[in-house]
């Protein structure tokens, strides 16, 4: 259900903005999408995990905020980073 290091960095790698980058709002969301994937998966196969449910919503959620903060911020990075994680249309 969580993900590792090693694919923690790599995400951090492939969406930081400057060099010393691990917190900004392209990364946060990136790694939100990540971990939403995988109890995506962990449902599919476990779907009274009630707990987990919660867990998900809330990060949905905190996703959703960081996204309409991106969009009004930074409209372009905002149309980047969907692209590339695949979120909408």
């Amino acid at each position: 259900m969580s993900i590792t290091k090693e694919k923690k960095s790599s995400i951090i790698k492939d969406f930081k903005v400057s060099a010393n980058d691990t917190g900004s709002s392209e990364v946060q969301i990136a790694i939100l999408t990540e971990r939403i994937n995988n109890l995506t998966e962990h449902f599919k196969t476990n779907k009274k995990d009630n707990g987990s449910k919660l867990g998900l919503t809330k990060m949905v959620n905190n996703r959703k905020k960081l996204l309409s903060y991106l969009k009004k911020t930074n409209p372009s990075s905002y149309e980047d980073l969907i692209k590339k994680l695949n979120l909408r249309k």
